[in-house]
């Protein structure tokens, strides 16, 4: 479609007589696009200029004005290189009358105009950087490279940083660049002479850019978003910049490299450049401590410009002044910096697509997204108009009612409707933006009068979480917050202590206060942790990154199950390319799921048998996702795995589903090598030694300590032989020493077997296996006189701690347990949970259902108070170690009217259910 033919608007012209003579150069034009031009002209000395300069390219552009474009752009391709910098001002002036015809228009968009704007930067950077390192390349001055290098620049690469990196460039936009170089394609001895011949490439790319000639310039060139630039080269090695950033780099430095872009040059290079500056742009828990460091920063611009005070209309800075394109900018930011360590998704370049991105997912109100975006697309519109009038990089409103005359009319407005829309723009924009960064203060909640003890309080300023001068002024603002809620809890004195306890535990402040004070619900939900649960209170110190998980947005959403929380594990993975990052990951996914179920549980939206579900599933996930992770890191050295390759199977309770918050996780690994002797990697194993050399690594990214702590502990002695016995058991092998050599122990262990990753064809036939096993070693005296015998060595070796312990014990846990098993063995029952158990124990006649449904009571009361006790303490559970919220918690769970009530009740179960198993053993074996 032709230009005129997609023409939505016009300039009205300001000066009617340059309007008509610039006019008049195009006899031949539609009416439109004369008009057009007339008023173009009529507002603009530099667009009467351009046109003047090309008119006879404009005339042929206006047919199709991409493909104008695009053919200039080839014709610069093929400039030679002595010719580059002439021929890119050439180019600059059409680009620049073409795109600003197209913006007053309305032919092309916001995003296209930016786009086309930084298409071209890119090209020309590009094309001054082939210039320039041709040079050094044929005078010798880069050891061992030639012209084959030159497509990548010999190693190095220009950053496009600000709005060209983000493609958002502006019409008189300069741009900021960083010039750096892979060193490692240079010899230690070479160093320094390719880093001077690259020094002298981006001197000699500035002044191509930025000189002004008779022809003009192309880009204000500004190179001093590089790592210290007073000291600095103008470019540097990529090693010496990452040093700089890892252990000096600032905030806005953080946030200048959201829109970094390798534009020219070694782009691979530059990539992998980026990729390494990722852990320290996004961080990778939520960042509120940006939000000061942001709105210190904007106080610093507004300072140092002088832009503070009132809204007045006449010289307003439309870019760094109140309610301007600076404030939306960082607005944006902020909020990226804040959340993307977490969310991938949000690491986005462009302003318009990064506030669309976090409204999407839930960080900013859609309403305000939108707003955001309507004023920042006017914003830039203005922008663009002021910088058309005289092709001066500048963003201030006209100081006269002349000039505010000639910027109404090049908007197709009067002054008085332009000045209102202004004004309740920009109002609006510095309402909304300074209620995040600045928000009025609420008066600050007097110190409680309650007796909280001093004594805890005052030592607080010790703690080291609060060593820095930043910690303590934002702990100032939250204490009495802080200090009123815990006297108004239900025990002010338990939470008091345990609220000590979580901040004597936190290694550092700054960050923690910061989501606090951003997200004031979490002193809620801390203050109502500390006062139920002190282990969990502490569980929080260490790992104060779970909080992010509580405002994610979903944290309270109902469970997701297992493959669910698979397939976001293995997506979070699948985004870390090193090994230990993926273990340090993991381990972060696993610790703020299993928080939420802590918290779930405490503040009962869910009961013990939901919990325990969904730490079981919560483990499995973590195994599911992370063997395939294993496995691809150990194949990189020896190769895939021999033959159908391995299942881990859960055992215990893992198997039947149901773990505590504490709990270990029992596992099996078989593996079926098919008769292949040995992996064929570059360092191949044998197949009995590959895979037990593979579950050692398993069990290591399991339980080794790291960074973020170690995701479980992993007990291996229920495989054959137990810890005797190879870490990983042959098919075969498994099935002759199953149907042969096992005691019936092992055989009631198999009746909670599962298998929780590996292929699925190995994974049936263990499945097939375990039930046909079960058909064939049932036999009830068999299993009776094994059951009686393990429950007498069980009652030598391991002593109930007292009336509180729910595990060990006549008729508890462990007793109950052992009965379930038995009866599904007898059975033949596929099912592994205690439930399932005891009807196979109905079923064959061994139990009636009344003792059925007795075994089942007292279990449940057991599991109940097992689960409670270890979301509450890391002591036995027993009525010393209860405050008032646990106690409350406690009654909760069991349905019971006090501490007295609940040992009668656990006591009369338990001794029912002793007596009937007693019985059963003894009259019906």
């Amino acid at each position: 479609m032709s230009f005129a033919a997609r023409m939505t608007r016009c300039p009205r012209p300001f000066e009617p007589d340059p309007g008509a003579e610039a006019r008049a150069l195009f006899p031949d034009l539609a009416p439109e696009l004369a008009e057009l031009v007339e008023g173009a002209a009529g507002c603009s000395p530099y667009l009467r200029a351009l046109c003047e300069t090309e008119a006879a390219w404009l005339q042929a552009a206006f047919e199709a004005p991409e493909a104008a474009l695009d053919t200039q752009a080839k014709e610069l391709c093929e400039t030679a290189p002595d010719k580059v910098a002439d021929a890119l001002r050439q180019a600059k002036r059409r680009v620049a009358l073409l795109v600003a015809l197209a913006d007053l228009a309305g032919v092309w968009t916001l995003e296209e105009v930016t786009g086309r704007l930084t298409a071209f930067a890119d090209l020309a950077v590009g094309l001054a950087l082939r210039a320039a390192i041709g040079v050094e390349l044929r005078r010798g001055k880069l050891p061992d490279r030639g012209d084959a290098d030159l497509d990548s620049a010999a190693g190095m690469v220009v950053l496009a940083m600000g709005k060209m990196g983000a493609g958002e460039l502006n019409y008189s936009s300069d741009i900021d660049l960083i010039c750096l170089f892979d060193e490692t394609r240079f010899d230690k001895d070479a160093y320094h002479e390719a880093r001077s011949a690259f020094v002298r490439a981006t001197r000699k790319i500035s002044a191509t850019l930025n000189d002004r000639t008779a022809e003009g310039y192309v880009f204000r060139t500004d190179l001093r978003l590089r790592p210290d630039p007073a000291v600095t080269p103008v470019c540097m090695a990529m090693a010496a910049a990452e040093t700089y950033y890892e252990s000096l780099g600032r905030t806005w430095e953080r946030a200048a490299y959201i829109k970094a872009r390798p534009c020219a040059g070694d782009i691979e290079a530059g990539a992998r450049f980026l990729d390494t500056l990722r852990p320290f742009v996004w961080r990778k828990h939520l960042d509120f401590a940006a939000i000061e460091d942001a709105h210190a920063m904007r106080l610093r611009i507004r300072e140092h410009k002088g832009l503070g005070g009132r809204l007045a209309l006449e010289g307003h800075d439309m870019k760094l002044g109140r309610g301007g394109i600076r404030e939306i900018e960082f607005f944006t930011q902020t909020q990226q910096l804040i959340s993307g360590g977490r969310d991938p998704d949000l690491r986005v370049r462009g302003t318009v697509e990064g506030l669309r991105r976090l409204a999407e997912k839930g960080w900013v109100p859609d309403e305000a997204a939108e707003l955001l975006i309507r004023h920042y697309r006017f914003h830039r519109e203005v922008e663009h108009r002021l910088q058309m009038l005289r092709d001066a990089q500048t963003h201030s409103l006209p100081a006269s009612a002349a000039e505010f005359d000639r910027l109404a009319a090049f908007m197709d407005r009067d002054r008085a409707e332009l000045k209102a829309e202004l004004r309740d723009r920009l109002t609006e924009v510095h309402e909304r933006i300074e209620g995040f960064f600045a928000p009025d203060p609420a008066a600050p909640a007097p110190e409680p009068s309650a007796d909280l003890d001093p004594e805890i309080i005052a030592r607080w300023p010790s703690y080291p979480a609060l060593r820095s001068s930043r910690a303590v002024e934002i702990f100032k603002r939250l204490r009495p917050e802080i200090l009123s809620k815990l006297a108004k809890s239900a025990n002010p004195d338990e939470a008091l202590l345990a609220f000590d306890g979580f901040l004597s535990g936190l290694p550092a402040g700054v960050q923690v206060f910061s989501l606090f004070e951003a997200n004031p619900q979490l002193v809620d939900l801390l203050v109502d942790v500390a006062g139920t649960s002190p282990m969990l209170a502490a569980y929080l110190s260490r790992n104060a990154g779970v909080l992010d998980a509580v405002i994610a947005g979903d944290f309270f959403a109902p469970w997701p199950g297992r493959a669910a929380l698979e397939a976001e594990l293995a997506a979070r993975l699948e985004n870390e390319d090193d090994y230990e990052r993926k273990l340090d990951a993991a381990r972060r996914w696993r610790k703020e799921w299993h928080f939420r179920i802590g918290v779930h549980h405490l503040r009962g939206l869910i009961g013990a048998d939901e919990a325990g579900t969904e730490y079981a599933e919560l483990a499995e996930a973590v195994i599911g996702a992370l063997w395939p992770v294993v496995e691809t890191q150990f194949a990189r050295k020896h190769g895939a795995p021999p033959g159908r390759g391995a299942v881990v199977l859960g055992m215990g309770s893992l198997g039947a589903a149901k773990l505590n918050a504490t709990s270990d996780l029992d596992l099996i690994v078989i593996y079926d090598a098919s008769g292949e002797d040995a992996s064929d990697g570059r360092r191949p194993l044998s197949a009995r030694s590959y895979f037990a050399r593979l579950t050692q690594a398993l069990i290591t990214a399991l339980t080794a300590p790291m960074a973020e702590g170690r995701l479980y502990e992993v007990d291996m002695r229920l495989r054959p032989s137990g810890n005797q016995g190879p870490v990983a058991t042959g098919w075969g092998a498994f099935r002759a020493y199953q149907q042969g050599e096992a005691w019936v122990w092992e055989h009631l262990a198999l009746t909670r077997a599962r298998v929780i990753a590996g292929p699925q064809d190995l994974a049936g036939d263990v499945e097939a296996f375990r039930r046909e096993l079960l058909g064939e070693k049932g036999g009830r005296e068999r299993v009776l006189e094994g059951v009686a015998d393990m429950r007498r060595r069980v009652a030598e070796a391991k002593h109930p701690a007292g009336d509180w312990d729910t595990k060990l014990g006549p008729g508890r846990m462990q007793d109950i347990e052992l009965v379930s098993q038995a009866g599904s063995l007898m059975a033949a029952a596929p099912g592994r949970d205690v439930a399932s158990g005891l009807d196979a124990c109905v079923a064959i006649g061994w139990l009636d259902d009344a003792e059925r449904d007795a075994l089942g009571q007292a279990y449940g009361l057991c599991w109940s108070l097992l689960q409670a006790a270890r979301l509450l303490s890391d002591k036995p559970l027993g009525p010393d170690g209860f405050g008032e919220g646990a106690t409350a918690f406690l009654l909760r769970e069991t349905g019971l009217e006090s501490l007295d009530e609940i040992r009668a009740e656990l006591r009369a179960r338990t001794d029912r259910a002793a007596e009937i198993i007693d019985a059963a053993l003894m009259a019906k074996g």
